[in-house]
């Protein structure tokens, strides 16, 4: 195997050459992309956005990854956001949790639904029996009331549905 340095060439298939990157400008652009090569001065939102989503399975991971990557982040600030609803966790790529902003939510929603309601089938299975519109209604009513973690949701929801 060769080795490429960044102003090697290759022809596309139009017959033009165009610049190949090597492995090592590949990795630099990408961390940079990622804003990981520097602190970045841009705002948690800006960044939020830049990087069109942040890992975040669990809570903290989003203000982890934004500590790293941003000059005097405050977690205060990513919390603003959160409960103005400016950027928000989601399901999104791979089926995971990912924090977004408001705007690219409503982007992305409709493009993972599908994948979403494949997913969701298999769990409904264990909803036999639920309404699935009231579930939906008292479930957006505890979140909409105050911030809640799965375990605490569950429960709330325990007191109409014990089984």
């Amino acid at each position: 195997m060769t080795k490429r340095t960044p102003t090697a060439t290759s022809r596309t298939k139009t017959g033009q050459t165009a610049p190949v990157l090597s492995v090592r400008a590949l990795n630099r652009a990408t961390l940079e992309r990622q804003l990981l090569l520097r602190r970045s001065a841009l705002d948690a939102r800006a960044a939020v956005e830049h990087l069109v989503g942040l890992q975040a399975q669990n809570v903290r991971p989003p203000y982890y990854a934004l500590a790293a990557r941003l000059d005097g982040f405050a977690p205060a600030e990513l919390s603003r956001l959160m409960a103005g609803r400016e950027v928000a966790r989601m399901v999104t790529l791979r089926s995971t949790i990912h924090t977004h902003t408001a705007e690219d939510c409503l982007t992305l929603r409709p493009l993972v639904q599908a994948a979403r309601e494949r997913e969701l089938a298999q769990f409904r299975r264990g909803l036999a029996g639920v309404d699935l519109h009231r579930l939906a209604a008292l479930a957006r009513d505890l979140v909409e009331a105050e911030p809640r973690t799965m375990k605490q949701l569950r429960e709330a929801l325990l007191a109409t549905w014990p089984d």
